[in-house]
C-alpha cells in the first residue's frame, strides 16, 4: 500500500514548494503509481521508532505536506486511483481539483488507529453530518458519491485517469498564469476555515491520546492484524 514514511511527507512538501517557486509552473498534478493513491502514514514505521519520534515526525510531515499543497501558488490537481485514506484525504482535501478513477474510494480510519486528524480535509469533501458519520464509523465513500456531492470534478475509468487529469491541467495552463496565481491566492483568502490551524487543533488530540497510552494500543493492534477498511 502507498503509505508514506515520515520522510515521504516532507518530500511531498518540498516538491510542492519547489514547483510553486518556479515561475514557469502553471499547474501541478499530484498522482500515484500502484493499487491506490495513498494510505496515509506508515504506521509500521511509526511503531518501530522508539519514543514519540515516529509520531512527531509523521505529524509534522503531514502538516508540512498538507500546508504546502494548500499554499502552492498554482492550482493542484489530485488524480486519485484506488484507495485514498487518512493522510491521503489530507492531500486531496487541500488540493484545488479532484479527478478520480471509478474504483477510487476515500475514508479517514483514524479512530481505528487511536488518532485524530484529516477531518479538516474531509470536511472539504462531504457535508457536515456525513463527515461525522464517516469519522465515527471509519466508513468510506466512493468517488461516484463525491462527484454527486460536487467535490470530485470527474470520475473516469482507471485507464483514462492520467489523460483526464492532464487534460484539465492543460486547460488551466492555457490561461494567463498571473491571473490564475492571483485567483489561487484570492480563493484561499476567502476560505471560511483556516485549514492549517484547524488541522493543528486536531493533532493536539492525537498527542493527548498518545500520552494517555491509548493510541499505542490501537497502532500495535493494526500492525499485528494488518486491518483494512471496508467500503
Amino acid at each position: 500500500m502507498n503509505a508514506l514514511p515520515v520522510q515521504g511527507w516532507f518530500d511531498v512538501a518540498d516538491a510542492m514548494r519547489e514547483a510553486g517557486a518556479d515561475g514557469s509552473t502553471r499547474v501541478v498534478v499530484l498522482r500515484a503509481e500502484g493499487k491506490g493513491f495513498n494510505a496515509g502514514v506508515d504506521i509500521k514505521e511509526v511503531q518501530r521508532i522508539e519514543g514519540f519520534g515516529g509520531l512527531l515526525g509523521a505529524n509534522r510531515g503531514c502538516f508540512d505536506a498538507f500546508k504546502a499543497i494548500y499554499e502552492c501558488p498554482v492550482p493542484v490537481i489530485s488524480a486519485v486511483n484506488g484507495f485514498c485514506l487518512g493522510g491521503g484525504v489530507g492531500l486531496v482535501g487541500n488540493s484545488d481539483v479532484i479527478i478520480a478513477s471509478d474504483d477510487a474510494y476515500f475514508g479517514v480510519p483514524e479512530v481505528d488507529r487511536g488518532a485524530l486528524g484529516a477531518a479538516t480535509h474531509l470536511a472539504r469533501l462531504v457535508p457536515h453530518h456525513m463527515l461525522r458519520a464517516m469519522y465515527y464509523s471509519a466508513r468510506t465513500v466512493t468517488a461516484q458519491r463525491l462527484a454527486e456531492l460536487g467535490s470530485v470534478d470527474q470520475v473516469v475509468p482507471r485507464a483514462e485517469l492520467d489523460d483526464a487529469a492532464f487534460a484539465f491541467a492543460a486547460r488551466i495552463a492555457a490561461k494567463d498564469t498571473r491571473v490564475i496565481r492571483a485567483a489561487k491566492e484570492a480563493l484561499n483568502g476567502i476560505d471560511p476555515i483556516d485549514v492549517n490551524r484547524s488541522y493543528r487543533f486536531e493533532q493536539g488530540f492525537t498527542f493527548e491520546l498518545n500520552l494517555a497510552g491509548v493510541a499505542d494500543e490501537h497502532r500495535d493492534e493494526f500492525v499485528a492484524t494488518g486491518s483494512t477498511l471496508e467500503t
